[in-house]
């Protein structure tokens, strides 16, 4: 290559960084996922800017990967919440989801059976739309006892493997036992619990965005 074509080559990749065209990462295009679950996902009495998409988003762009998150998180929701407002609340041109639910479900006490159906409609209308899944999972409290715990724990390893989704077995994994990282009312991520929950979903959340855009390519 002359000296002239490289000069224009650097141009070209500079004015592309420099305008957005190009993502500093080096990736052929920004990846654009959805964080869709309830209060753990929406940041209950946190800034926006706290909440685990958004901290998920600082790390991995951190880490070199062009990547937004929005935040669909309802505090609240239940799986058949997520069923009912899963199309307008995934937008066309979404890349991946981030599904975290059923943790209401499981502090109802409502029917494993009808939460595991619940996901796998989700998953399944996500797939129709080509928008791939990376499935959060979540523990039954101890205080619902064994019984519920041994139908509820399992939905989601199934519904992974069903689906051959990425997975992340537990989303309050590091959290749930410290109080220091939780609000007063013992159930919710402060900040700080948030940042931990974070990290521990950072090596499956780069993982995702790869498998992504490899199957773009």
């Amino acid at each position: 290559m002359g000296f002239k074509a490289a000069a224009l080559q650097f141009t070209v990749i500079l004015a592309g960084l420099l305008f957005g065209l190009v993502p500093a990462s080096g990736q052929e295009r920004v990846v654009k996922l959805v964080g869709f679950g309830d209060s753990l996902m929406a940041g209950y009495q946190l800034p926006p800017q706290e909440a685990l998409p958004a901290q998920l988003q600082r790390k991995l762009q951190a880490m070199g990967v062009a990547v937004e998150i929005a935040n669909a998180g309802v505090s609240g929701d239940t799986s058949a919440g997520g069923r009912s407002r899963v199309d307008w609340s995934v937008p066309d041109g979404t890349d991946g989801v981030i599904l975290e639910l059923g943790a209401n479900d499981a502090l109802r006490g409502l029917s494993p059976a009808e939460t595991e159906a619940n996901l796998d409609a989700i998953i399944g209308r996500l797939n129709e739309r080509g928008i791939a899944v990376l499935l959060v999972g979540m523990l039954a409290p101890p205080n619902m006892g064994p019984d519920y715990a041994n139908s509820f724990n399992p939905i989601y390893p199934r519904l992974a493997e069903k689906h051959r989704l990425a997975f992340y077995p537990f989303v309050l994994e590091g959290v749930v036992t410290k109080p220091e990282l939780q609000l007063d009312d013992g159930m919710h991520p402060n900040t700080e619990g948030v940042a931990v929950m974070a990290d521990g979903m950072l090596p499956v959340m780069q993982a995702f965005v790869e498998e992504i855009l490899k199957k773009g390519k």
